[in-house]
């Protein structure tokens, strides 16, 4: 079992004083006895998370390709297609700026989330090799073989943020993310919305672009997702708070397995991210850092992330 915690620490200056005073006992233990392994990802700009570019090395990706999120989440399903995800997007258009706010606010039912997508068909003709799938409300998805090998940001480098640090490179997804928004601009769809009280879907983020042939995640792996709510909205004390809770139950009932070697633990945060390793000690060593583990280890490894 590889457990990994994405969004485990920030930049924001908020989150590091809320760290810096933060108690994990069960993750200082596991430091006691565990040691660090080499990082991956890169800065806080970089396109994928690091807890993305981690899966990615996991599963075997060759270094800088970008991780196929939308074929690891449709699973098998996803053959060897290059699929990539449309994120329905209210982007809020400011005088400096343009905010992508969270999509989860949206509020879009299986229905709503459907009409929009079939909205958007004619973008993506079957004729010329698109492939469309609708999974679940506001998660769309579209596969062609010019997807392939194209980096884009991730939908959670965007989301409250300023979208034109994060704009897709490659001309042919700006092409397509322009298009759609000429697409939904005044459709009837939007207008019902508006008429209803309800922030319009102005736009999409295209994002997880690939093919998981030959690189599907292996299996035991499961990414704790229960800080990303606070990390994306920026409530740091709900953060520290759900962080507490991670510590005490998944961490703390986790640490023989994690000493024994039967299980894997894997941080990131916003920059980096690292796997931890048994470290051999001598049996002193180990039993005295058991005993009397450093306080405060874990924070201050966490603001290396």
């Amino acid at each position: 079992m590889h457990l990994v915690i994405p969004y485990a620490s920030a930049v924001d200056p908020q989150a590091r004083a809320v760290l810096a005073d933060l108690p994990l006992p069960a993750l200082d233990r596991a430091l006691a006895g565990l040691g660090v392994g080499p990082r991956c990802g890169g800065d806080e700009y970089s396109l994928p998370l690091p807890h993305e570019r981690l899966l990615a090395d996991l599963a075997g990706l060759p270094a800088q390709s970008p991780p196929p999120l939308a074929a690891w989440t449709l699973g098998p399903g996803a053959g060897a297609q290059a699929w990539a995800r449309l994120t329905p997007l209210h982007c809020d258009v400011g005088s400096d700026q343009v905010t992508a706010l969270d999509p989860d606010d949206l509020g879009l039912d299986a229905t709503t989330s459907l009409a929009f997508f079939e909205a958007l068909a004619p973008l993506f003709p079957a004729e010329e090799g698109w492939k469309r799938l609708h999974l679940a409300p506001g998660q769309w998805f579209v596969a062609h073989p010019s997807l392939a090998g194209q980096e884009t940001a991730s939908l959670d480098r965007v989301i409250h943020r300023n979208v034109d640090a994060w704009l897709p490179e490659p001309r042919q997804l700006l092409r397509l993310q322009m298009e759609v928004q000429m697409t939904l601009h005044g459709h009837p769809l939007n207008a019902a919305r508006e008429q209803a009280g309800q922030r319009p879907i102005n736009s999409v983020w295209v994002w997880g672009c690939g093919s998981a042939v030959d690189h599907a995640l292996p299996s035991g792996i499961e990414a704790d997702q229960r800080l990303r709510p606070a990390w994306i909205s920026g409530d740091w004390a709900a953060w520290a708070e759900a962080w507490r809770a991670l510590d005490a139950q998944r961490i703390a009932p986790l640490l023989p397995a994690l000493t024994s070697g039967t299980a894997t633990l894997s941080l990131a945060g916003e920059r980096q991210a690292l796997t931890l390793y048994p470290q051999p000690r001598s049996w002193t060593q180990g039993l005295w850092q058991r005993l009397r583990p450093a306080r405060g280890q874990a924070t201050r490894l966490l603001e290396t992330l």
